[in-house]
């Protein structure tokens, strides 16, 4: 892969990021960008085809209906990011501004419980300026009449910067980018992490090269568990078996579907102009290995197609185009962002357990982390809450709109 080296120039660096996917790499070109930041970044990244990294598996899309304040200010921050991308990157004009396909999210309730937490979350996006709406049943049935909503009481609708974005261009960008600014990506894998008196030392290399930090970054997606256990830490992020699959419909909507997240679980959107991407959990819903991108066939035929053929009867002759597995990176304790400093371990950094909202937080929380590293506290966004305490103290984040 062009970039990387496969052993370091150096042995002696400010900053190791372990994982240069899309978290390690916003990480990377945050700090090569800062005037602040003098040091020596160094990536290490398993896989440098990136083939079974979840940032090549993502659904890559953006929401802003979220229950938490802090998550709906997070993905604004990464419109604005997104659309003015080429400023954001000092103007280069090889770099194009990125649009978002804004069809919406549309979550349904079918429940009075469900309904009023919808209704709870619309009021808190509406405090922060997100553009979303509560559909009655028959405002539902009007607006998208491909619906069957005999068993839906009210469904919640992004109107705007809601929908598709290509972040695989962002991804490539955070990463050439950085490499352009000088920082070093080399193939390999940490299989030691050496700490001393409460600070991360260096790290070694399956290949035996043993290397020094100032700071370590754990960027390592449905890894970074194994590479907390490395330091001695504990981290309750594990992969998570996630099913995408690509069809055609015999007979199209004659506009865009939304991205409906239905009361199952199931979540579906539009794709192309003639294809729909549709989405599933397993249930249950283990731990698996990180290298099990194995298909389930049979929870498409008796779980994933009777709940989309019955919410669009339209959809009840579909054929699979394409269809994979990909891996969340899980947080089992409250399925979001782990972000900042081990309190022990004051040099080693987390970004993890974004639980399928990753792609779609990586600017904000790359910014965050690159700020903590050099100054020590945040400057843009106040992302204290994400912060590993939680975890030790049992507080979970609030977060309830989780797909």
């Amino acid at each position: 892969m062009v970039g990387f080296t496969s052993s370091p120039a150096q042995k002696n660096h400010d900053v190791i990021i372990i994982g240069g996917a899309m978290m390690g790499s916003s990480v990377a070109w945050w700090l090569s960008q800062s005037s602040d930041f003098q040091g020596r970044i160094l990536v290490v990244e398993r896989d440098p085809t990136y083939a079974a990294c979840s940032t090549a598996h993502t659904n890559s899309c953006l929401r802003q209906q979220f229950s938490a304040g802090l998550n709906v200010q997070v993905s604004q921050y990464t419109v604005d990011f997104i659309k003015n991308l080429r400023a954001n990157m000092g103007g280069d004009t090889r770099v194009d501004d990125l649009s978002i396909q804004s069809f919406g999210y549309l979550y349904l309730a079918d429940t009075p419980s469900r309904a009023e937490e919808l209704r709870s979350a619309q009021q808190v996006q509406s405090k922060f300026g997100a553009s979303t709406r509560i559909l009655s049943n028959d405002q539902l049935a009007e607006a998208f009449p491909f619906y069957h909503v005999d068993d839906i009481i009210l469904g919640s609708h992004g109107t705007k910067d809601e929908g598709y974005w290509d972040g695989g261009a962002l991804f490539d960008w955070f990463r050439r980018k950085a490499i352009e600014a000088g920082v070093e990506y080399v193939s390999g894998e940490v299989t030691n992490i050496n700490s001393a008196h409460g600070k991360v030392s260096g790290v070694t290399l399956k290949s035996g090269e043993t290397l020094s930090c100032a700071h370590l970054v754990n960027a390592a997606g449905p890894r970074a568990e194994g590479v907390a256990k490395m330091a001695g830490l504990s981290l309750p992020v594990e992969p998570r078996k996630r099913f995408t699959w690509v069809v055609k419909a015999e007979r199209p909507l004659a506009c865009d579907l939304p991205l409906t997240i239905d009361p199952s679980g199931v979540h579906f959107r539009q794709d192309g102009p003639e294809t729909y991407m549709i989405g599933a959990r397993p249930d249950p819903d283990p731990a698996v290995d990180p290298d099990d991108f194995t298909m389930d066939h049979s929870l498409w035929e008796t779980h994933v197609w009777p709940i989309v053929a019955t919410r669009i009867p339209q959809f009840e002759a579909l054929r699979i185009v394409t269809e994979w597995a990909g891996h969340y990176a899980y947080n089992a304790f409250d399925q979001n962002a782990v972000l900042g400093p081990h309190d022990q371990l004051e040099n080693f950094y987390f970004i993890n357990g974004f639980s399928g909202h990753g792609l779609q937080q990586a600017p904000a929380m790359g910014r965050g982390l690159a700020e903590l590293i050099t100054h020590g506290a945040f400057q843009t966004m106040d992302l204290t809450t994400f912060g590993y305490d939680r975890i030790t103290s049992g507080q979970p984040f609030g977060e309830r709109a989780v797909i």
